[in-house]
């Protein structure tokens, strides 16, 4: 079998599972898996579209103060006499403009996306704790908490994660998207159109965060400025871990499925045993050092093997 990114993973997944039936043999049946994961879905559905920016070489850093903004504005719709769902609506909408004005400044103003999301990440969450007044909304109908348990979240990563897959395999956009993380330069030359791939995947990084907004206040029945804290971290790690490239140019959809597995577990875990959510933002700092770490070593078998082959060539 060829050794690659997702063999290291799943071993590291199943080591994980075996040390956690031995110290807590409670985390690992089904059914504490099913009720855990209610946790995982709105980080695995703002991961998809973080995967195809940083395949072109670039990264929001803005995804979890989208994430409290949409929610803040759906819950003051709410608030406001609007519908549940109409709100939740807007509140889309509200994040895909969030990730559209991202784009623009990155696609059209040419400001490095590392300055264009931090800035956002600040700004964004800003505007959400002044127009919530740091207040939570609480409140919403059984009709509305539906969408954020069951099978929903779950479909609508799925969904995501299939149409990424898709894309990155079986059509133009995806070469297109590959191309620019490779060699951006060269791909304006080959007439690839660059600044509208940028806008339009900044742009679905927004929705993805008004739709995970929309799930999490169903989930918790609260809208709140502090949703989404430290998202961002954790969407990026997943990505690297599951093997791709932060210069662009690389990455699998099926490593990012086993990144967020990996994440998921291990902060659960975490969280699970020792009773200290704080020492999660330690373990995916781990985390993503660990897969810069794990990345280098591939890299250098990779060039070793190469090295190797034009040697006996």
């Amino acid at each position: 079998m060829k050794w690659n990114r997702e063999a290291t993973l799943f071993l590291l997944i199943l080591a994980l599972l075996v040390v956690a039936a031995v110290v807590e043999p409670k985390f690992v049946p089904l059914r504490s898996q099913t009720l855990l994961a209610t946790h995982l879905w709105e980080l695995a559905i703002i991961a998809v579209p973080m995967l195809l920016i940083i395949v072109t070489g670039g990264i929001d850093l803005s995804v979890g103060s989208m994430i409290a903004l949409s929610a803040v504005a759906t819950g003051i719709l709410y608030e406001k006499g609007v519908p549940p769902y109409a709100a939740a609506a807007i509140g889309i909408l509200v994040g895909g403009l969030q990730g559209a004005l991202n784009g623009w400044f990155v696609a059209k103003m040419k400001v490095h996306p590392l300055l264009v999301t931090l800035a956002s990440l600040a700004a964004f969450r800003g505007i959400a704790e002044g127009i919530s007044l740091a207040r939570p909304i609480s409140g919403y109908p059984d009709s509305f908490l539906f969408i954020g348990q069951g099978w929903i979240p779950p479909l609508t990563f799925l969904v995501l994660l299939l149409a990424a897959w898709m894309t990155l395999s079986k059509t133009i956009w995806g070469r297109w998207i590959i191309a620019i993380g490779t060699e951006e330069r060269v791909s304006r030359f080959s007439l690839i159109p660059v600044d509208s791939v940028k806008l339009a995947l900044y742009t679905l990084s927004g929705l993805a965060c008004g739709v995970a907004a929309a799930i999490l206040v169903a989930r918790s029945n609260t809208a709140k400025a502090d949703m989404g804290m430290g998202m961002e971290l954790e969407a990026i790690t997943a990505v690297v871990l599951g093997g791709a490239s932060i210069e662009g140019g690389k990455g699998r959809v099926s490593g990012l499925l086993l990144g967020l597995v990996l994440i998921h577990l291990t902060k659960e875990f975490v969280s699970w045993h020792w009773k200290q959510n704080e020492l999660n933002f330690i373990v995916i700092g781990a985390l993503l050092i660990g897969a810069v770490l794990l990345e280098r070593a591939f890299e250098s078998r990779r060039k070793t093997v190469r090295t190797e082959v034009e040697s006996s060539a």
